[in-house]
């Protein structure tokens, strides 16, 4: 039965569905999409021209008739991605390519009609007039969802780089060891505290071996956070700072799982273990408007040298911390990492991680995936 603790529950929490394919209602999937249209375009333009004013004039109407033709591909993805992701793959590419052949259809008959009002209906009454939208839409769709396809087979390597680099933070004997040693020391003095750290170490190493999910709320990641650090704190003792400063209105932002820790980790091992006099971490989140911002700091030692030596790493923490939030937000992410001045013009300096992304009530869950 799993206990509770000052910290929370620690019952296992129930796994996320799969990464949704049709999430499309991103605005760095639209920008993307439009992006390529437009230089497929471009490129289709140059071919059969003979002056810079008939390049023009074939841009214009190839621009007229695909641009559209995407933008409503994507409109009416949108809201039928729900049922679009109950459906087999092959299913899939079949009703990628059914919107692609409605989308530029529309589109075609809409350039006709502005074109030439009057002969519109005559001209698009000849079932040759239909085989080029038809069969370039259908073309469409699959090229772009195959590239959806892509995208989300990019989250799930992600994320599982995401819970080995925990995995092997949990099981680095130099911490595993400490914390058994310090329960133990702690079992004689003050059983209830050496009880609180094993339970600590053990909801770290189930939600590194077990959890399953994507994707959690920036409470939960917080939680194991604090949890980390308050076996830390046992170890370094007053040599360790921590600061939070949690804003209330950020707790329920989903963010991918695994996110906060190995940050604070991070802290740890090149802010604290780096400088003999130890060193302070402070980690605060806050909500900007409809965005959320979360930044963890630590000093770095004060000796030039010990500085250096403190920033060395193979940085697989950060990167994969920036990769997972720019594969769940796109563009709308932004992630930071480097050395900043104590104060202006000071030669003391500390480290700064800061990360924000959008999060609106539904917290940018894609249609069809519960948080």
């Amino acid at each position: 039965m799993w206990a509770a603790t000052g910290f929370g529950n620690t019952a296992p929490q129930a796994p996320d569905p799969t990464p949704h394919v049709f999430d499309v209602c991103h605005v760095g999937v639209v920008l993307r999409v439009v992006l390529g249209v437009q230089a497929l375009v471009l490129l289709l333009s140059l071919h059969g021209v003979y002056s810079g004013s008939q390049w023009l004039l074939r841009l214009g109407l190839l621009t007229a008739e695909a641009l559209p033709a995407a933008l409503c591909w994507l409109v009416l993805a949108c809201p039928l991605s729900r049922v679009l992701q109950r459906l087999s793959p092959s299913a899939q590419a079949v009703a990628a390519a059914v919107l692609g052949m409605v989308s530029a259809s529309f589109s075609h008959a809409q350039v006709a009609w502005a074109m030439a009002p009057h002969e519109a209906s005559l001209a698009l009454s000849q079932p040759w007039a239909w085989a080029g939208p038809l069969v370039s839409g259908a073309a469409f769709g699959l090229l772009v969802w195959g590239w959806l396809r892509s995208r989300q087979g990019r989250v799930l390597p992600a994320h599982t780089q995401a819970r080995l680099v925990e995995l092997q933070a949990r099981i680095r004997p130099h911490f595993l060891f400490n914390t058994l040693n310090t329960a133990i020391a702690l079992v004689q003095v003050d059983p209830d505290r050496a009880e609180a750290v094993l339970e600590d170490l053990a909801e770290l190493f189930r939600r590194a071996l077990a959890s399953p999910a994507t994707r959690s709320t920036l409470a939960d990641e917080v939680e194991l956070a604090q949890r980390y650090l308050a076996i830390e704190q046992l170890r370094f003792g007053e040599r360790l700072s921590v600061n939070w400063q949690v804003d209330p209105a950020t707790e329920a932002a989903l963010v991918p799982t695994l996110l906060l820790q190995p940050l604070v980790e991070n802290a740890v091992r090149h802010g604290v273990e780096a400088d003999p006099q130890g060193g302070w971490i402070r980690v605060q989140t806050q909500r900007k408007g409809e965005r959320v911002v979360v930044t963890v700091t630590n000093g770095l030692p004060a000796d030039a040298a010990a500085q250096g030596s403190a920033r060395k790493g193979h940085g697989i923490a950060l990167r994969n911390v920036r990769q997972r939030l720019l594969l769940m937000h796109d563009v709308e992410a932004e992630f930071e990492a480097g050395p900043l001045p104590m104060a202006p013009g000071s030669t003391q300096q500390c480290y700064r991680v800061r990360f924000a992304w959008p999060d609106t009530p539904q917290g940018h869950v894609p249609p069809g995936e519960a948080p």
